[in-house]
């Protein structure tokens, strides 16, 4: 058994070594990239990229430790000369794929991920962009990187396999290695922590060059082809020039906003609460005592009655609030870097103007490829979990929301404007573990749910209490809005309006008018438009999905999504749309048809445009 380990360890230590030189051959190659940064951070590159590294080596790994374990039982060199070839073949994929990508990463600026399989039907079309010189150094390339690992391997390594005999005591082996065999999710998830590991997961800098090469980019092809979109829009209800000019005829771009806004230069504070709901604000027709703080400020500030979340989860709201870009049924755009990192945004508008940026989570932002997203946004500070003290009320989230606004308040006793800052709150997601006594009694999770609200609301009261104190405040806007709610019981169907109404507020010392509401209906989309043009900003371009909440010739309407499908709200009806049933589940008001019409055009263009970045 003790020869076996050693050989599977040895097996495990040159793909390493294979993947540690494929990322040198790619620094080499972008030489003229690279030599623009310090040894120290292109060192880093491969210290970072040693997760994707381990993950690449625990997924080749599968197949051998699979057929390891019948193998105690049998003598003979038959698994050597399997492990030998299954090792050739992955080694000339292996290289197919370092060589490729180092001279797509010149065109594309991202590194290689499941789109060239879309080609492989019509390589003639393929090859046409390539020039012979660029043909040849790539088989070459190929060639050559595959014949040094393939000697390796046969020099090295193929020799350690020799000979394995059948073990006398095979039951207790077999068991021993089927054990092995399952740890090896262990390094192909990441570790144990709540997020598996993703692209994103190894970013590190604010150069996106030093990021893109810590990504192992075989594991990245692997990864995007088992996680691959379709070639085909899904949601082709009609042809896309009448989709397309359904939503022209939506979203009006046309009309003067009411201005709110004292000046045109405020600094900006997002506060992105984690699953408050409209069910929990008094003043939005929900209970009042969950939230005794938010109520308080309804008074305060600007209230937006009828808004809803783009979708059901935070990685579905964020670029909806942040960069006015919908949410889609079944996928995530933040899932990947290359489609987010072509994304308008109100931080990249504002960085532009000099705004200084921070990025606030007290968890770990390699969930749901938040890393990446908010690299790719441009954030110029990002304050995450790591750069907190241990904390002996640390939650199984990360940082509880208390301690956050505490460090936040003490980073921002002496700031430089304009500023724009976005704050992440996650107490009140699962399992509710927060550091104060109860308030509602109960043991239930609804009850647990409430009590992480009301502990985060109190946090939230104390921070914008001390807030209105300060210098900076009379400048400030400051918008608070939910990223989404939640099911609150088994009853509440996946697709129910109630989990998508939100509370969205806006407060602060810029606000021209306080004590006021503004009853359309809108969503997260609308937030960048209907700020930047409070601003003076002429955006539009940037934001086709979206309208201007504060303009009286923009529509009133709502369009969110569920897994696999969508909801459409305008002031008069309500269509849902269930796709996997290929009809609606819900129709209700005075025109629910045309607004089916509505939502599937929107719903068509967007894919379309999620399909092309």
């Amino acid at each position: 058994m003790k020869k076996r380990l050693i050989a599977v360890f040895s097996y495990a230590l040159f793909w390493l070594i294979f993947f540690f030189i494929a990322r040198l051959i790619f620094i080499v190659v972008h030489w003229a990239e690279a030599s623009q940064f310090s040894f120290s951070s292109l060192a880093g590159t491969f210290w970072h990229g040693l997760k994707l590294d381990i993950s690449a080596t625990g997924y080749i790994l599968l197949i051998p430790m699979l057929f390891l374990m019948p193998g105690v039982y049998f003598n003979g060199n038959w698994y050597k000369v399997f492990l030998k070839w299954y090792t050739y073949i992955i080694v000339i994929i292996s290289s197919c794929i370092v060589i490729a990508d180092t001279l797509l990463y010149k065109y594309w600026g991202f590194r290689m991920d499941y789109t060239p399989l879309l080609y492989l039907s019509t390589p003639k079309d393929a090859a046409a962009s390539v020039t012979p010189f660029q043909m040849a150094g790539v088989i070459s390339g190929i060639i050559l990187l595959s014949s040094v690992f393939i000697f390796l391997y046969w020099k090295f390594v193929n020799r350690l396999f020799d000979g394995f005999e059948r073990i006398r005591l095979w039951l207790p082996a077999i068991l021993f290695f089927a054990l092995l065999f399952g740890s090896l999710i262990l390094p192909i998830r990441g570790g144990i922590g709540v997020a598996p590991i993703n692209a994103g997961t190894v970013y590190f800098s604010e150069n996106m060059f030093v990021n893109h090469t810590a990504i192992n980019v075989v594991w990245n092809v692997g990864n995007s082809a088992i996680y691959s979109k379709p070639e085909k829009n899904p949601y082709e209800f009609t042809d896309l020039s009448s989709a397309k000019a359904l939503m022209a005829s939506l979203i009006s771009k046309k009309g003067a906003p009411v201005k709110i806004i004292n000046n045109k230069r405020p600094n900006i504070l997002f506060l992105i609460l984690e699953s408050f709901g409209n069910a929990l604000i008094g003043p939005l027709g929900g209970d009042s005592l969950t939230t005794p703080n938010f109520n308080r400020f309804c008074k305060e500030g600007i209230l937006f009655t009828k808004f809803y979340s783009s979708g059901y989860r935070t990685d579905k709201s964020t670029p909806a609030i942040l960069n006015g870009y919908p949410a889609q049924p079944a996928v995530s755009i933040m899932k990947d870097p290359r489609k987010t990192q072509s994304l308008p945004g109100i931080l990249k508008t504002l960085n532009g103007l000099g705004y200084n940026s921070a990025f606030w989570y007290g968890g770990d932002l390699n969930f749901a490829n938040f890393h990446s997203y908010v690299r790719n946004s441009g954030f110029k500070q990002i304050i995450t979990q790591n750069d907190f003290n241990s904390q002996p009320e640390i939650s199984k989230w990360g940082v509880p929301d208390h301690i956050l606004f505490e460090a936040l308040k003490d980073s921002m006793k002496i700031v430089s404007e304009p500023f724009l800052k976005v704050v992440l709150t996650l107490s009140s997601h699962e399992p509710f573990d927060v550091p104060i006594q109860p308030f509602f009694q109960g043991n239930d999770e609804f009850t647990k749910f409430r009590n992480s609200i009301y502990y985060v609301d109190k946090a939230l009261g104390e921070f914008l209490d001390w807030a209105k104190k300060t210098e900076w405040w009379k400048n400030t806007l400051v918008v608070v809005v939910a990223d989404h709610y939640r099911r609150t019981s088994v009853d509440v169907l996946l697709y129910s309006e109630e989990i998508y109404r939100i509370p969205m507020l806006w407060l602060g010392g810029a606000l021209a008018i306080q004590g006021s509401e503004v009853n359309k209906i809108g969503s997260q989309v609308d937030i960048p438009l209907t700020v930047l043009h409070q601003l003076d900003l002429d955006v539009d371009d940037n934001y086709p999905f979206s309208k201007d909440l504060l303009s009286e010739e923009s529509n009133s309407f709502a369009f969110y999504i569920f897994n696999e499908g969508f909801g459409f709200i305008t002031d008069t009806s309500k269509y849902i749309y269930d796709h996997k049933l290929g009809r609606s589940v819900l129709e209700s008001g005075a025109n629910p048809e045309a607004a089916g019409k509505l939502g599937k055009a929107y719903l068509e263009v967007l894919y379309d445009d999620y399909m092309k970045r």
